[in-house]
């Protein structure tokens, strides 16, 4: 999933409401929260807490308690416990207000513009519950150039070390590598799975070590186009995410995909652990055996992912529809 944070980004669609999860490339529930889990949150507010992050208010400068804080660690939301910046990002601008030159992630921080108090402004907002945090500003030091000038009291400060509660915690996640033809439509369609959080295009189960596009293409590497799918198992299985897999390519095709021909289209999966190849087998066998695919054979290849490692593939091949404005819609189940 990609997010564009600058320079008016909007929320992500749905939330809590429409039953729709969505995640931070950093592994992270960003999910809008309810109103009413936000006046929850909020019960513990302080008077002053209260009107920065939900009146949008602003604390006097060099009165916070953050502004001078060199501890290493990760400023969290107040509210939810969204992570939104690391240590290594803090810097001393001699505004009176803690300031950053990036966010842990982009999508953590929703950015809207401001016309208030006679002036043009980017206004910062954690991502997931909405509380106000202050306004980023394009005076910021290399390589962003970028000043997150935040509220003290719109944050809290965890030490380097400390156990961060849950709900400052990334998601447990799993890891699937799966090959079925060109990653391109792969990934879309993968992405599109409730219960993904990421699906990366890369190069899998080949001898040539870092290889380029090109040299895939020749059919001298061994590798096949293959998806890196990171998903919360909690959300979606591996079962699942096997069943989507055989819906949306061919596993009878060898080494092609329809009008794609060679070995880097073949059908395979790369698996990280004894149970993803038991369940990946399991369920190539009882596929076999369904009427849907009319006696023929499945050439889908299971193997370890190790030794054969991974390499993501140039930046060029990654969310290519998205980035071109397409899309390849999920079969009807």
């Amino acid at each position: 999933m990609e997010y564009t944070t600058r320079p008016d980004a909007s929320p992500p669609a749905g939330g809590e409401a429409s039953g729709r999860v969505v995640y931070s490339k950093s592994g992270y529930d960003i999910t809008p929260l309810s109103r009413e889990r936000i006046e929850q949150l909020a019960a513990d507010l302080t008077p002053q807490q209260r009107d920065i992050l939900l009146a949008k208010g602003t604390e006097r400068p060099f009165c916070g308690l953050l502004v001078d804080n060199k501890e290493e660690g990760t400023y969290v939301c107040r509210l939810c416990g969204l992570p939104l910046f690391a240590s290594d990002s803090k810097f001393h601008s001699g505004t009176g207000w803690p300031s950053f030159f990036r966010p842990i992630d982009p999508a953590h921080v929703r950015e809207v513009r401001d016309a208030g108090h006679g002036m043009v402004r980017t206004e910062t907002l954690c991502a997931r519950c909405g509380s106000h945090l202050g306004h980023v500003f394009d005076d910021g030091p290399r390589p962003t150039g970028l000043r997150y000038c935040m509220n003290s009291d719109a944050l809290r400060f965890f030490k380097k070390g400390a156990d961060l509660p849950p709900d400052s915690r990334p998601t447990a996640i799993e890891t699937a590598y799966l090959a079925g033809g060109c990653f391109w439509g792969v990934e879309d369609r993968l992405q599109q799975v409730p219960g993904v959080i990421d699906a990366v295009s890369g190069y899998q189960g080949g001898a040539t070590s870092r290889p380029s596009y090109e040299q895939v293409c020749s059919h001298t590497t061994g590798h096949a186009e293959t998806v890196r799918v990171t998903f919360d198992p909690k959300r979606v299985t591996y079962r699942q995410l096997l069943e989507w897999f055989f819906r949306i390519h061919d596993p009878t095709q060898l080494n092609r995909q329809g009008p794609d021909v060679g070995d880097q289209y073949r059908s395979a999966i790369f698996t990280t652990s004894d149970e993803q190849l038991k369940q990946a087998k399991e369920y190539i066998e009882e596929l076999s055996k369904s009427e849907r695919l009319h006696g023929r054979e499945i050439v889908t290849v299971v193997q370890p992912a190790a030794p054969s490692p991974f390499y993501e593939a140039e930046g060029y091949h990654q969310d290519y529809h998205a980035r071109h404005g397409g899309s390849c819609p999920l079969p009807s189940r």
